[in-house]
């Protein structure tokens, strides 16, 4: 990747000041928190539009495919241009929790051809704690975009190709998911045979930022290097941020969309547990 993969609250303040701000997405949501709209309301960098991730950035779920499948291409068009994006348009997103879930929408629209997508470094907390001013209310009305969007501009892999995938496998959910001692939301605990544990928690430093770019290389070494790297996480959204810090690191890395929500329906995939 090419291309930047985060800016920081100076650099977007600076844009926003001087008349040419990026398209600006707001994905406030979060495992367990439904409220992601009305956090939005109650406070979002000015110009900011909210993004649905169970409904814009994902398609319905299912047991065959996970519970945030990717959107079709025509969906997420669609979404793209009531959000105000035109073809060549800056796009930045952010959320409060760190980037786990403004990760998806940054890998959907680089899968989907944009070429420059960044992420707020450390999302809305690290822009609040700059000084930066914030809006409340529904936000801003955008004119509508016409971008054009075609998929495959980022690998993916399905669950059959996983299943043999012959290079390192990250597993992005908390360490006790992955060693089947827990399991809130999946019918079975565990992790996929052979899979290497990755907290996607552990990219980011005690502010909620991206780790610099050596110690994520650093990191994603010890796991096990960094040739021919897949990652999933629960369903496919904490996996993107993953995928965003090794592209920080300068590594390419292909997604599991359909990940353990997915693997773990099907009864005959084989399921191992513990370290």
């Amino acid at each position: 990747m090419t291309l930047p993969v985060l800016i920081d609250a100076p650099e977007l303040a600076s844009l926003i000041d001087a008349g040419t701000p990026p398209v600006l997405l707001d994905v406030r949501w979060a495992l367990g928190d439904p409220n992601g709209e009305e956090h939005f309301r109650d406070a979002h960098i000015p110009g900011a539009v909210f993004v649905n991730l169970e409904t814009e950035l994902a398609a319905p779920a299912s047991k065959e495919s996970g519970r945030h499948p990717l959107p079709s291409i025509q969906d997420l068009q669609k979404a793209g241009r009531r959000w105000g994006i035109n073809d060549g348009d800056t796009v930045v997103l952010y959320d409060a929790v760190g980037n786990m879930s403004a990760a998806r929408g940054w890998w959907l629209l680089r899968w989907a051809g944009l070429a420059d997508v960044r992420l707020l470094d450390g999302g809305l907390p690290n822009w609040e704690s700059a000084g930066l001013p914030t809006s409340s209310g529904s936000g801003e009305v955008v004119a509508a975009g016409t971008v054009t969007l075609r998929g495959g501009n980022m690998p993916t892999v399905d669950i059959n190709d996983v299943a043999g995938w012959n290079g390192v496998l990250l597993d992005a959910r908390a360490g006790e998911r992955y060693r089947g001692e827990v399991e809130p939301i999946d019918p079975v605990a565990g992790h996929i045979p052979g899979a290497v544990s990755a907290p996607t928690v552990e990219n980011l430093d005690g502010s909620g930022r991206f780790s610099e770019a050596k110690i994520l290389r650093e990191r994603f070494a010890r796991l096990g290097g960094t040739d021919s790297v897949a990652v999933y996480c629960g369903s496919g959204v904490t996996a993107a941020h993953q995928i965003a810090a090794l592209a920080i690191a300068g590594y390419d890395a292909t997604l599991f969309p359909g990940s353990w929500s997915q693997w773990s329906n099907d009864s005959a995939r084989a399921v191992e547990t513990g370290a």
